[in-house]
């Protein structure tokens, strides 16, 4: 059973139907938020997700969690072969709590173990590196299927297991000395060609009904205090009558 599935049945498995935690607990928030939680859904996407292996810097990786979510991009993947996430919040201001954060590091490769599992799903697994003549950025074509966009630390950058398993490369065109941006300054270039297009275009990007409702609730949940113990109580009420 893959990583990703196992992440994915973990954070939908509850005793009660999103649709009444969303309705017990839409009241206990202010109506402004919620209405941000609805505007933020609506921009919410899967068919671009990002991947992170083994950034050793935490305000790096910190930064491009806070880019995932700024461009709408609701999972990242984090390889940690040699290197924990660590967040860094005054880098990404929390962002981390309305991005999905699916770890990879229980295997001997967790590299190939994650990009197995994003194939599994329907991904196409694009690297991103200076250092091969392949699409450009703006040139990558969006219509072929989900694309997993990979990124790696600042001076290696990917591992070789990771360009040997990549379905293509991309580059960000350079015009000075320096053969790269930053690793958190190329995650949010990329995002935002991408996601801008991706917006453009009559592909169908967006979340489901039912991964909007689930991924709500899971907000909800985290904005309203003791939450768990209100949707405890609430369960065993219910079980009364």
């Amino acid at each position: 059973m893959s990583s990703l599935f196992l992440f994915y049945k973990k954070m939908y498995r509850c005793d009660m139907k999103h649709s009444e935690i969303i309705r017990v607990l839409s009241d206990m928030v202010l109506e402004q938020r919620l209405s941000t939680f609805h505007r933020v859904l609506q921009n919410r996407t899967r068919y671009i997700t990002v991947v992170l292996e083994d950034l050793f810097q935490s305000h790096n990786a910190s930064a491009v969690i806070r880019s995932c979510d700024c461009s709408g991009i609701q999972d990242v993947h984090l390889i940690e072969n040699n290197f924990e996430f660590a967040e860094n919040p005054d880098v990404a201001l929390g962002a981390s709590q309305w991005v999905n954060l699916i770890k990879y590091n229980k295997e001997a490769n967790n590299t190939l173990n994650a990009i197995n599992n994003l194939k599994k799903h329907g991904y196409r697994i694009v690297a991103t590196t200076p250092h091969t003549n392949e699409t450009k950025i703006q040139d990558l074509d969006l219509s072929q299927g989900k694309i997993a966009l990979l990124f790696g630390s600042e001076l290696p950058g990917l591992s070789d297991i990771a360009l040997q398993n990549s379905d293509e490369f991309v580059k960000i065109p350079m015009f000075g000395f320096t053969e790269s941006y930053n690793i958190s300054v190329s995650a949010a270039i990329c995002l935002y060609e991408l996601v801008s297009r991706l917006h453009m275009s009559d592909i169908n990007w967006q979340l489901s009904n039912i991964e909007k409702e689930i991924i709500l609730s899971d907000w909800l949940m985290k904005s309203v205090k003791d939450s768990e113990n209100i949707i405890k109580t609430l369960k065993k009420r219910t079980n009364q009558v």
